[in-house]
């Protein structure tokens, strides 16, 4: 899976799609564990089945995830076509960008939700573990594209790791999931 392009979305319907907590949820869990059913995935979601099915069809229908061969015949198991997503609000139209918005409006929401729980099971991390996370912040005076080439930075430094994520043997003993959250923002001109 790690050869496989991004997922690009552009299209409102799609950004709302995805937009779901849930489907962010389950294409999430598809990417860290592999494929699954949903069966599997609703008790790793603690979840309803059917709930997880429709959702995991929602988003067969936006390239998000796909059907694999099972061990059987009844073992229906689904797959993230890639291993990241991305989507853009830089565009002409008004409904791709309120699409965009509404999909970053939630991102922003699960980071959030993500560092808070992290935050109330935090003392229980190993000292080697509690002095490399955390929040962090800077300031830099950018262009827009000094700022699209730091992006790329960012992204091909974490390159490196991917192919982790969807082959659990390059995962040197004592590796754990580690989520990179990030958000880019400008400040008010003053």
């Amino acid at each position: 899976m790690s050869e496989r392009p991004a997922v690009a979305l552009s299209d409102p319907l799609a950004l709302r799609a995805y937009a779901h907590p849930l489907r962010m949820s389950l294409v999430g869990l598809l990417r860290r564990e592999g494929p699954l059913t949903a069966t599997q995935a609703a008790g790793l979601l603690r979840e309803s089945v059917p709930s997880c099915s429709f959702h995991l069809r929602q988003l067969a229908k936006y390239g998000l995830v796909e059907r694999v061969e099972g061990a059987d015949a009844r073992e229906k198991p689904w797959r993230a076509t890639a291993l990241s997503t991305t989507w853009t609000a830089a565009s002409d139209d008004p409904e791709i960008r309120a699409a965009a918005d509404h999909l970053d409006a939630v991102v922003i929401r699960r980071l959030y939700d993500r560092a808070m729980q992290w935050l109330g099971r935090r003392d229980a991390d190993p000292p080697a573990w509690r002095s490399v996370t955390g929040p962090g912040d800077d300031l830099a005076y950018l262009t827009p594209e000094e700022l699209g080439e730091l992006s790329r930075r960012i992204d091909a430094l974490f390159d490196e790791y991917r192919p982790r994520q969807a082959d659990p043997s390059l995962r040197p003993p004592g590796a754990r999931p580690v989520h990179l959250g990030y958000y880019v923002t400008t400040l008010e001109q003053r």
